[in-house]
């Protein structure tokens, strides 16, 4: 299962640094997660001071 950024997300950009496989980008509102890439390591989760990404 792939993570999703939800509408928390403030763009603050430290979660597209810590993907292990440059899954993340920037959206025009909000960051988004390349599901078909993403291989769940969760580290976006880990460092979002607004827990926007989280599992599908």
């Amino acid at each position: 299962m792939a993570y999703k950024i939800t509408d928390e997300c403030i763009s603050c950009g430290a979660c597209e640094a810590e993907c292990p496989v440059s899954c993340i980008s920037a959206g025009d509102a909000i960051y988004a997660i390349d599901a078909d890439t993403c291989i769940d390591c969760g580290n976006c989760a880990n460092v979002c001071p607004v827990g926007a990404p989280q599992a599908e």
